[in-house]
This record gives C-alpha cells, sequence and structure tokens, in this order.
C-alpha cells in the first residue's frame, strides 16, 4: 500500500500530466480556426452554422468553468480530472468522425464540457503539488510555457493538418494527448479525497453561473450578426447581467455551501489576478486573430506559412516563460506582471504598425518576439498570484475562476475589438482597408494591456519574492543563526 501510494503521489509525473492537459486545452481554442473553410466544405456548412463550431466550444467551456472547479474541491480534483480527460478525448474522436454539421457541433460542445472540468482540476492539482518556494515557481512555469504553446501551436499544428492530411485531424489530434494525460495522471497524480465535506451542493448557484455565464458568452460571441446596440444583443447581455447579479445574491445569502465562497472574490490577489487575466486574455485572443488575418488576407499567405509564421512567437513564449522561472527567484509575481505587461503592450503597439506593403521580416517577426516574450513573462506569476493564499477547499474555485476569466475576456475582446476593426473598415475589402482595420484592433489591445499593468500597480498587494526552500535555503538559514 505504502509503495502504491508512493508512486502515485510523484510531483514530476503530476507536472507533466497538468503540462499536456494544458497544452491540450490552449490547442484546441486556435486548432480549428485555420480549418473552418475545409470544414465547411467538407460537411456543408453554412456561414452562420460555421460560426457555431467555435461558439459550442466556447459556450460549454466559459459557461462551466466555475462549476468545474467547485466539483473538483467536492468530489476530489483526480477523479474530475480523469472524467474530463476521458469525456474530452471522446468527444474529439466523436468529432472527426461527424458526418453532419450538427455532430461536430455536439462533438465541440462536449469537449468545451470536458474541458471546463479538468482545466481547473488541473491547476488545483498543481498548486497543492507545488505550495510554496523555488518549485512552486518552476512549475507555474512549466504551466504557462505549455499554456502559450498550445495556443500559438495550435496555429501552426491547424494549418499543416488541414493542408497536408485533411480537416479531420485538427479533432483527432487530441485523441493520443487525452489518453497521454490520462495515464500520467493516473500513475502519477495522488488519489486526493474531496476538500468539500457535508452540506448540500449549490444547485441553485450552479445553474445561475452557467446560465449568466454561458449567455454572457453567446451575447458577445453573437456581436459579428448582431451589432453592440441592436435589440437582440442588449437584451441578451441584459438577461446575462440579471442572471449574475441573482447568482452573487444567492452566494451572498445562502445557507448551503456556496459555489464561491464570499471571501475569495474580496480576496485583493484574487480579485487583482481576475481582472488582469480577463484583459490579457482579451488583447491576446484579438492578436492571434487579426494576425492571422493580417498574414492571410493583406499578404496572401496560405494557411500552412501561416501557421509556421506564428513559431517564432511560441518560442519566445517558452523563453519569456524559462525568464520568469528565473527571475521569479529574486523577484516578487507583481513586479513580473507590470514587466510583462509593459513588454506585451509594447510588442502589440509595433504590430499596430503593420503595412499593407510590408512582409513577415519587417511586420510580424519583430513585435512576435517581443510581444511572445512579454506575454510568456507573466503567465505563470498571474497564476501564482491568483492561487496563493487560498484555502485548501476553494482551490478548484478560485482555478476555475481564473480560467473563465481568461475564457470571458477572448470572448469580450475578440468581439469588441473586432467590431472596432470592423467599423474602421468598413464595406471596403481591400488590403489597404483591411490593415487599417488590423492595425486598430492591434493597437487597442496594446491599451488593455496598459489598463492591466494599472490594476496590478494599484490593486494586488505589495509582497516580496516566493521563499527559497531547498538545501541550499537551510544552509544560509543556519549560517544566518551562527
Amino acid at each position: 500500500m505504502g509503495r502504491r501510494h508512493d508512486r502515485e503521489a510523484r510531483p514530476g509525473l503530476t507536472l507533466a500530466a497538468v503540462a499536456v492537459v494544458q497544452f491540450m486545452v490552449s490547442l484546441d481554442l486556435t486548432v480549428v480556426n485555420v480549418g473552418l473553410p475545409r470544414i465547411a466544405t467538407g460537411l456543408g456548412f453554412d456561414a452562420v452554422g460555421l460560426a457555431w463550431v467555435i461558439h459550442a466550444y466556447a459556450l460549454a467551456f466559459g459557461g462551466l468553468l466555475l462549476l468545474g472547479g467547485k466539483a473538483a474541491d467536492r468530489y476530489g480534483r483526480r477523479r474530475v480530472l480523469l472524467l474530463g480527460l476521458g469525456l474530452f478525448g471522446l468527444a474529439s474522436l466523436a468529432g472527426g468522425l461527424a458526418r453532419e454539421p450538427g455532430q461536430l457541433i455536439a462533438a465541440r460542445a462536449g469537449q468545451g464540457i470536458g474541458a471546463a472540468a479538468l482545466a481547473p482540476a488541473a491547476l488545483a492539482l498543481l498548486t497543492s503539488a507545488f505550495p510554496t518556494g523555488k518549485a512552486r515557481v518552476r512549475a507555474f512555469g512549466v504551466w504557462s510555457a505549455a499554456n502559450a504553446a498550445g495556443g500559438a501551436l495550435g496555429v501552426l499544428i491547424g494549418g499543416l493538418l488541414t493542408e497536408y492530411v485533411g480537416w479531420r485531424w485538427v479533432m483527432f489530434v487530441n485523441v493520443p494527448m487525452a489518453a497521454g494525460a490520462l495515464a500520467l495522471a493516473r500513475r502519477g497524480v495522488a488519489a486526493d479525497p474531496p476538500t468539500v465535506r457535508g452540506g448540500r451542493p449549490d444547485v441553485l448557484g450552479a445553474v445561475l453561473a452557467a446560465s449568466g455565464m454561458s449567455l454572457l458568452v453567446f451575447g458577445v460571441v453573437r456581436t459579428d450578426r448582431h451589432p453592440w446596440t441592436s435589440p437582440t444583443t442588449l437584451t441578451t447581455l441584459a438577461a446575462a447581467a440579471a442572471l449574475l447579479v441573482a447568482f452573487v445574491h444567492v452566494e451572498r445569502t445562502t445557507t448551503r455551501e456556496p459555489l464561491v465562497g464570499p471571501g475569495l472574490l474580496a480576496n485583493r490577489s484574487v480579485a487583482g489576478a481576475n481582472a488582469y487575466n480577463l484583459l490579457v486574455g482579451a488583447a491576446m485572443a484579438a492578436a492571434f486573430y487579426f494576425l492571422s488575418l493580417y498574414l492571410q488576407q493583406v499578404l496572401g499567405t496560405g494557411p500552412a506559412p501561416t501557421g509556421l509564421m506564428f513559431l517564432p512567437f511560441a518560442l519566445a513564449v517558452v523563453a519569456g516563460s524559462v525568464l520568469a522561472i528565473r527571475l521569479g527567484h529574486r523577484l516578487p509575481p507583481r513586479l513580473l506582471l507590470v514587466a510583462g505587461g509593459l513588454l506585451t503592450a509594447a510588442g502589440l503597439a509595433w504590430f499596430g504598425l503593420i503595412d499593407p506593403d510590408g512582409s513577415f521580416a519587417t511586420d510580424v517577426l519583430g513585435p512576435s518576439l517581443v510581444t511572445g516574450t512579454g506575454f510568456g513573462l507573466c503567465l505563470g506569476p498571474v497564476v501564482s498570484i491568483a492561487t496563493a493564499g487560498v484555502a485548501p477547499h476553494e482551490a478548484g474555485t478560485a482555478s476555475g475562476l481564473l480560467s473563465s476569466s481568461r475564457q470571458i475576456g477572448a470572448s469580450l475582446g475578440l468581439a469588441a475589438l473586432g467590431t472596432a476593426a470592423h467599423h474602421r473598415t468598413g464595406r471596403d475589402t481591400s488590403p489597404e482597408a483591411l490593415n487599417d482595420g488590423y492595425a486598430l484592433g492591434l493597437s487597442l489591445g496594446a491599451a488593455l494591456l496598459l489598463a492591466a499593468v494599472l490594476i496590478a500597480l494599484t490593486v494586488l498587494p505589495r509582497t516580496g519574492p516566493p521563499p527559497r526552500t531547498g538545501p541550499s535555503a537551510d544552509r544560509e538559514m543556519l549560517r544566518a543563526r551562527e
């Protein structure tokens, strides 16, 4: 029995499983985009239905993240992680085998449900496996590299698979990754007992939160067809706001175990980190979108070369994450958020200078390296801040809240900045007009990053660098005592 427990409670394998999970979830946010035209041709989607290949995943993922985090706390993070991985893998297989549009949309929703369970469970497991010190900084650096590399490489992998193998493989590619993560989790993640015991589940709060967040994402993603000021959009967003207000009221007054504890959002670190994460998610989702369109519709690059051109960005994110690990031993995470945010804002402002007669070397490579390095620099620290000091029974909820803020931010940013770019472009589809719209969207993304930096400076509490642990730290303590 002891040998079995030691084998299961291996932090290295836990980190590997969580990294694969996060890479897979981030990959799935972007891998489908490049293949959409081929998917439309292969299954007979119309223009309206094709958008639901993206929306179905976003709605299920964004709407159920809080519930997934709470389920991880209540029923055990390892159990929820394994369940989510199984569902995600099966849904990916079903999507690759789809023969009709409705089947693919249902499979994408299934992927979103699985991701909403496994993402917060994985992050909570990482938080508990590496609670403090140098190991925590390194673990979150690996997590942030996997997170951003998955999103950036999703465009590359999606382009290559669509071009040379077929669009179905943008779904099938998740199956071996889910199987590998499942094997790692079963072998290396300790069977943790639920951290929440007793009481009745907050069913009403769960329904209100899931409904409100899903309706919010739905209203935002549909602004491509219904403008922000249209009755449809205003009614949808008003209904979402009413549901979320009702959720807050229920959480404050319920006598049962609340879905989100009242002290969680009152925590300055949690609130500030989530606000920062929302703005960064909004800016970066829009940047991926505009850059992909600039390369294809302005410079005339094909799907596979477009994916390859995202590779420097992905490598820069990994470099930024490694830099965050090295600096995280000596600098407080709040300072890394400020530095990373400023560097990312500078890169997006540089992107805002794109030219219709430009090229990859002159208009994309340089700002990709700057933006990617800054983005990688702040990814790990924001997770560390958002989960540090959170009670063990709320770690899954805090992780789900952070993932939710990123997803909601991505939806809001893409819709809002996309609308601004469309207004600048109007009906003119010439490369010059499109370039102006994309440049505006990228410049507005830089402004969002500056707002995130302001939040880091004014909301997040001042803290020192993480305490050092391990043999070297013990030797320093002994010398100090002497």
